[in-house]
């Protein structure tokens, strides 16, 4: 099992079907699915589109890698997630996770710099908290001590800045638009410490998942924006979470109006359906290989046809039932649902924007006491994941950084479903804060 703790002699649920926003287990009890699998299954379970495709495309063309030739459905996903994207991100290159995406991206800053004749810019920034996924190098870009310390000494030259957590923010107390200057300019304090001349790029997630959600504050992304232009930086931005409508938007940095040179995707590409993954890559970081260099970089089932043929029609049933446009006009009425968790003494904040919101859980509120390590393990763990399973809500209590419940639910969730995640959340932290 993956990310699970082993040993307790408790077997796992056996999930074996889904329809809609609702999964069922062996014993035919239903859940919510308040979390869309792990942040991808965007148009919901079961849809027989989905399966259609990856059929039809495997009686067509079953198999073939992308080494040194293409196939027609590469091809013209390739052409579909670049029509829309920001800037000048014309170029694909197709993986087969998140993680794998990330690893890309940091390979691909690498190499260009040093195509360029600048081969000493290959350290990375991220931010504190931040996840950006388990091979080696893109855990040496997540900002989480607890999820690398097992497996240091990982890949030098990651760094870490603060995040845009403004809820625990340590300055300017109320200034939302202050502390995001604040925070941007974290990042070109830590470039020009290290040295302009060392470092590749900046890795960042439209709205950081871990640690509850934290969007960025007005102005953020362009202020970062122009550190990394002024020290020739690349600005990627990793929206394997926040891509294909989490947010409301195809892309979060249209959302949010900046132009990275990359951008790394992969869950919601599929809608969860099928492993695949994505790097749209500024037109400009092709230059340096037009002489003929090599990307000594791939893999077996990187744009995979039946998982093309799959996000293929996956993208057609966002478009067709414009679940972009359906998120955007209820992700207020979600925030205003969950934000009734907020006269629950043991609820401190929600936070978030789309259909991405965390709750984050205090012992104190007016001073924005968190739980100590003892009281995460009895309250989180002990009682509050297994009581939101057991009352029908399937979604994340995480400690990883300050405790929180995500909620990302199917983009095509309304008012009844946002109810019913209250509902049980009610009840679920109203126990909790008893066993405080």
């Amino acid at each position: 099992m993956h990310f699970t703790r082993h040993g307790d002699g408790v077997a796992p649920p056996v999930i074996v079907r889904g329809d809609g926003v609702h999964v069922w287990d062996a014993d035919g009890k239903r859940y919510l699915d308040g979390l869309a699998g792990l942040f991808a299954v965007q148009v919901g379970h079961g849809r027989e589109e989905l399966a259609e495709a990856a059929a039809k495309q495997s009686r067509e063309l079953g198999y073939f890698p992308l080494w040194g030739a293409a196939h027609p459905t590469a091809i013209e996903l390739a052409e579909r997630l670049v029509a829309t994207a920001p800037g000048d991100l014309n170029r694909v290159f197709f993986t087969v996770s998140g993680g794998e995406s990330v690893e890309t991206a940091w390979k691909l800053a690498k190499q260009y710099f040093k195509l360029r004749g600048k081969p000493r810019k290959h350290k990375v920034v991220s931010r504190s908290l931040a996840y950006h996924g388990t091979t080696a190098g893109a855990l040496s870009i997540t900002g989480l001590p607890g999820a690398k310390q097992d497996f240091e000494p990982l890949v030098p030259s990651a760094l870490k800045v603060p995040n845009t957590n403004f809820y625990r923010a340590p300055v300017h107390g109320g200034d939302y638009a202050a502390f995001g200057v604040w925070a941007a300019d974290q990042i070109a304090q830590a470039i020009e410490f290290e040295g302009p001349d060392t470092v590749a790029a900046v890795f960042l997630e439209p709205l950081q998942n871990t640690g509850g959600c934290f969007p960025p504050p007005p102005g953020y992304f362009e202020r970062v924006r122009e550190i990394c232009d002024r020290h020739d930086v690349l600005l990627v931005s990793d929206e394997v979470i926040c891509a294909f409508g989490r947010l409301g938007f195809d892309y979060g940095a249209n959302r949010y109006g900046y132009r990275p040179d990359m951008i790394t995707t992969a869950k919601g590409l599929t809608s969860g359906y099928a492993p695949l993954g994505a790097v749209l890559i500024s037109e400009r970081l092709m230059e340096p290989f037009r002489d003929g260099a090599t990307f000594m970089h791939g893999s077996t089932y990187g744009g995979h046809p039946v998982s093309c043929a799959v996000a293929l029609a996956n993208l057609d049933i966002l478009e067709r039932e414009d679940l972009y446009g359906h998120v955007r006009r209820n992700e207020d009425a979600f925030r205003s649902t969950l934000e009734r968790l907020l006269d629950l003494p043991i609820v401190g904040d929600v936070r978030g924007a789309g259909y991405f919101y965390g709750v984050e859980l205090v012992k104190d509120e007016a001073g924005k006491e968190t739980f100590t390590p003892e009281e995460s393990e009895r309250v989180l763990r002990g009682h509050l994941s297994p009581a939101l399973f057991e009352n029908g809500l399937y979604c994340r209590a995480d400690d990883r950084g300050e405790p929180v419940v995500q909620l990302s639910p199917p983009l095509i969730c309304d008012q009844s479903h946002f109810d019913e995640m209250e509902s049980i959340l009610r009840s679920c932290l109203t126990a909790a804060w008893d066993k405080l």
